[in-house]
Protein backbone atom coordinates (compact mmCIF):
# COMPACT_ATOMS: atom_id res chain seq x y z
CA UNK A 1 0.00 0.00 0.00
CA UNK A 2 1.38 3.55 -0.82
CA UNK A 3 2.51 5.68 1.64
CA UNK A 4 0.70 8.91 2.11
CA UNK A 5 1.99 10.90 5.06
CA UNK A 6 5.30 10.18 7.25
CA UNK A 7 5.75 10.39 11.51
CA UNK A 8 9.06 11.49 12.41
CA UNK A 9 10.77 11.29 16.06
CA UNK A 10 12.62 13.46 17.42
CA UNK A 11 15.53 12.65 19.01
CA UNK A 12 18.06 10.03 17.78
CA UNK A 13 15.88 10.62 14.16
CA UNK A 14 15.90 13.93 13.15
CA UNK A 15 18.22 15.75 16.20
CA UNK A 16 20.72 14.63 18.36
CA UNK A 17 22.09 16.18 21.36
CA UNK A 18 26.13 15.76 20.42
CA UNK A 19 28.63 15.37 22.43
CA UNK A 20 30.30 18.70 21.80
CA UNK A 21 27.00 20.26 23.21
CA UNK A 22 27.22 17.78 26.13
CA UNK A 23 30.67 18.50 26.98
CA UNK A 24 31.51 17.78 30.72
CA UNK A 25 35.11 19.59 30.36
CA UNK A 26 35.55 21.30 33.53
CA UNK A 27 33.02 19.73 35.96
CA UNK A 28 33.83 16.90 38.29
CA UNK A 29 32.49 14.13 40.11
CA UNK A 30 32.05 13.14 44.09
CA UNK A 31 35.46 13.29 44.43
CA UNK A 32 36.57 15.67 42.50
CA UNK A 33 37.95 14.44 39.40
CA UNK A 34 37.13 15.38 36.28
CA UNK A 35 34.45 12.47 34.46
CA UNK A 36 36.78 10.75 31.79
CA UNK A 37 35.23 10.58 27.92
CA UNK A 38 33.44 6.82 29.22
CA UNK A 39 32.02 8.60 31.92
CA UNK A 40 30.83 11.37 29.85
CA UNK A 41 29.44 9.15 27.02
CA UNK A 42 27.41 7.07 30.02
CA UNK A 43 25.84 10.73 31.04
CA UNK A 44 24.73 11.40 27.93
CA UNK A 45 23.49 8.27 27.07
CA UNK A 46 21.25 8.04 30.51
CA UNK A 47 19.65 11.82 29.65
CA UNK A 48 18.88 10.99 25.98
CA UNK A 49 17.65 7.28 26.82
CA UNK A 50 14.25 6.98 24.70
CA UNK A 51 13.18 4.37 27.45
CA UNK A 52 14.00 2.35 30.11
CA UNK A 53 14.87 3.56 34.08
CA UNK A 54 18.64 4.37 33.82
CA UNK A 55 19.43 4.60 36.86
CA UNK A 56 18.05 3.30 40.52
CA UNK A 57 15.67 5.65 42.13
CA UNK A 58 13.99 6.31 45.37
CA UNK A 59 10.22 6.11 45.55
CA UNK A 60 9.39 9.96 45.35
CA UNK A 61 11.43 9.62 41.92
CA UNK A 62 10.05 6.50 40.11
CA UNK A 63 6.67 8.59 39.18
CA UNK A 64 8.69 11.75 38.45
CA UNK A 65 10.88 9.23 35.97
CA UNK A 66 7.38 7.10 34.29
CA UNK A 67 5.44 10.99 33.99
CA UNK A 68 8.65 13.55 32.96
CA UNK A 69 7.82 13.70 29.22
CA UNK A 70 4.33 15.10 30.49
CA UNK A 71 5.07 17.37 32.95
CA UNK A 72 8.15 20.29 32.52
CA UNK A 73 8.50 20.33 36.40
CA UNK A 74 8.67 16.08 36.84
CA UNK A 75 11.15 16.09 34.03
CA UNK A 76 12.99 18.76 35.63
CA UNK A 77 13.32 17.05 39.04
CA UNK A 78 13.99 13.94 37.87
CA UNK A 79 16.55 14.16 35.48
CA UNK A 80 18.92 16.71 38.26
CA UNK A 81 18.76 13.43 40.14
CA UNK A 82 19.89 11.36 37.35
CA UNK A 83 22.91 13.54 37.02
CA UNK A 84 23.52 13.32 40.94
CA UNK A 85 22.89 9.67 40.79
CA UNK A 86 26.12 9.84 38.01
CA UNK A 87 28.09 11.47 39.91
CA UNK A 88 27.61 15.20 39.09
CA UNK A 89 26.93 15.96 42.72
CA UNK A 90 28.02 19.81 42.75
CA UNK A 91 24.32 21.50 41.77
CA UNK A 92 25.38 24.38 39.74
CA UNK A 93 26.88 21.71 37.22
CA UNK A 94 23.62 19.82 37.26
CA UNK A 95 21.31 22.41 36.63
CA UNK A 96 23.96 23.77 33.55
CA UNK A 97 24.00 20.74 32.02
CA UNK A 98 20.63 20.37 32.50
CA UNK A 99 19.84 23.25 30.80
CA UNK A 100 21.53 21.69 27.74
CA UNK A 101 19.10 19.14 27.48
CA UNK A 102 16.24 21.33 27.03
CA UNK A 103 17.72 23.95 24.64
CA UNK A 104 16.61 22.75 21.08
CA UNK A 105 20.04 25.01 20.24
CA UNK A 106 22.29 22.44 21.57
CA UNK A 107 20.28 19.88 19.00
CA UNK A 108 22.23 18.74 16.04
CA UNK A 109 20.33 17.99 12.91
CA UNK A 110 21.48 15.34 10.95
CA UNK A 111 22.90 15.78 7.82
CA UNK A 112 19.95 15.08 6.15
CA UNK A 113 17.14 16.36 8.03
CA UNK A 114 16.44 19.58 5.91
CA UNK A 115 16.43 18.42 2.67
CA UNK A 116 13.98 15.28 3.53
CA UNK A 117 11.77 17.21 5.31
CA UNK A 118 11.63 20.02 2.18
CA UNK A 119 11.58 16.95 -0.18
CA UNK A 120 8.75 15.53 1.35
CA UNK A 121 6.93 19.41 1.66
CA UNK A 122 7.52 19.49 -1.96
CA UNK A 123 6.23 16.15 -3.06
CA UNK A 124 3.14 17.10 -1.13
CA UNK A 125 3.19 14.50 1.66
CA UNK A 126 2.51 15.77 5.10
CA UNK A 127 4.40 15.45 8.11
CA UNK A 128 4.10 15.12 11.73
CA UNK A 129 6.86 15.10 14.61
CA UNK A 130 6.01 13.03 17.20
CA UNK A 131 7.64 13.14 20.52
CA UNK A 132 8.47 11.82 24.06
CA UNK A 133 9.58 15.48 25.35
CA UNK A 134 8.86 18.06 28.00
CA UNK A 135 10.04 20.99 26.48
CA UNK A 136 9.34 22.79 22.83
CA UNK A 137 11.68 21.53 19.90
CA UNK A 138 10.16 23.77 17.29
CA UNK A 139 12.65 26.60 17.37
CA UNK A 140 15.37 23.76 16.33
CA UNK A 141 13.19 23.51 12.95
CA UNK A 142 12.82 27.29 13.34
CA UNK A 143 16.73 27.76 13.17
CA UNK A 144 17.29 25.04 10.61
CA UNK A 145 14.67 26.56 8.28
CA UNK A 146 12.47 23.80 8.02
CA UNK A 147 9.41 24.30 10.48
CA UNK A 148 6.85 25.13 7.74
CA UNK A 149 7.72 21.84 6.49
CA UNK A 150 6.34 20.31 9.55
CA UNK A 151 2.52 19.98 9.68
CA UNK A 152 2.23 19.30 13.16
CA UNK A 153 4.01 18.99 16.33
CA UNK A 154 2.67 16.29 18.99
CA UNK A 155 4.68 16.44 21.66
CA UNK A 156 4.17 14.52 24.93
CA UNK A 157 3.82 17.46 27.09
CA UNK A 158 1.20 19.14 25.43
CA UNK A 159 -1.27 16.10 23.94
CA UNK A 160 -1.00 14.36 27.70
CA UNK A 161 0.27 10.86 25.98
CA UNK A 162 3.30 9.21 25.27
CA UNK A 163 4.97 6.61 22.70
CA UNK A 164 4.32 3.84 22.58
CA UNK A 165 0.03 4.07 23.11
CA UNK A 166 -1.50 3.94 20.03
CA UNK A 167 -3.29 7.04 20.83
CA UNK A 168 -1.05 9.66 19.74
CA UNK A 169 -0.03 7.90 16.34
CA UNK A 170 -3.69 7.82 15.61
CA UNK A 171 -3.73 11.54 16.68
CA UNK A 172 -1.17 12.62 14.51
CA UNK A 173 -2.47 10.14 10.99
CA UNK A 174 -5.64 12.18 12.12
CA UNK A 175 -4.65 15.73 12.24
CA UNK A 176 -2.70 14.69 8.88
CA UNK A 177 -5.88 13.43 7.20
CA UNK A 178 -4.26 10.16 6.46
CA UNK A 179 -4.98 6.16 7.60
CA UNK A 180 -2.85 4.68 9.59
CA UNK A 181 -1.91 1.56 7.15
CA UNK A 182 -1.09 4.91 4.72
CA UNK A 183 1.58 6.47 7.00
CA UNK A 184 5.26 5.75 7.74
CA UNK A 185 6.41 6.08 10.97
CA UNK A 186 10.48 6.41 11.14
CA UNK A 187 12.21 6.68 14.62
CA UNK A 188 15.23 4.88 16.79
CA UNK A 189 13.15 2.74 18.81
CA UNK A 190 11.42 -0.15 18.70
CA UNK A 191 10.03 0.02 22.05
CA UNK A 192 8.75 3.61 21.52
CA UNK A 193 8.15 4.09 17.81
CA UNK A 194 7.56 1.03 17.05
CA UNK A 195 4.27 1.34 19.10
CA UNK A 196 2.57 2.89 15.50
CA UNK A 197 2.53 -0.87 13.88
CA UNK A 198 -0.70 -1.56 16.27
CA UNK A 199 -2.22 0.95 14.14
CA UNK A 200 -1.17 -0.84 11.16
CA UNK A 201 1.58 2.16 10.17
CA UNK A 202 4.65 1.10 8.51
CA UNK A 203 7.47 1.37 10.79
CA UNK A 204 11.30 2.20 9.65
CA UNK A 205 13.71 2.50 12.44
CA UNK A 206 16.98 4.38 11.98
CA UNK A 207 20.40 3.78 14.59
CA UNK A 208 20.96 7.15 16.81
CA UNK A 209 24.23 7.42 15.91
CA UNK A 210 26.84 10.39 15.75
CA UNK A 211 25.23 12.80 13.34
CA UNK A 212 28.61 12.67 11.42
CA UNK A 213 28.48 8.73 11.33
CA UNK A 214 24.74 8.95 9.41
CA UNK A 215 24.66 10.87 6.16
CA UNK A 216 21.25 9.87 4.85
CA UNK A 217 19.51 6.96 6.90
CA UNK A 218 16.25 9.26 6.86
CA UNK A 219 16.54 9.42 2.75
CA UNK A 220 16.84 6.10 2.41
CA UNK A 221 13.74 5.86 5.39
CA UNK A 222 11.98 7.31 2.49
CA UNK A 223 13.09 6.52 -0.28
CA UNK A 224 10.33 7.01 -3.64
CA UNK A 225 8.72 9.35 -1.58
CA UNK A 226 10.74 12.51 -2.41
CA UNK A 227 10.15 14.94 -4.80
Amino acid sequence: MSIDAVLFDFSGTLFRLEETAWSLGGFTDSGGEPFDVAAQAEIMRRMTAPSGQVVELEPEYVEAWEKRDLDPVLHRKVYLEVLRRSGLTVREQAEELYGRLIDPACWTPYPDTAGVLRGLRAAGVPVAVISNIAFDIRPAFTELGVAEDVDEFLLSFEEGMIKPDPAVFRLACERLGVAPERALMIGDSEEADGGAAALGCRVELVQPLPTDERPDALRAAVAGLLA
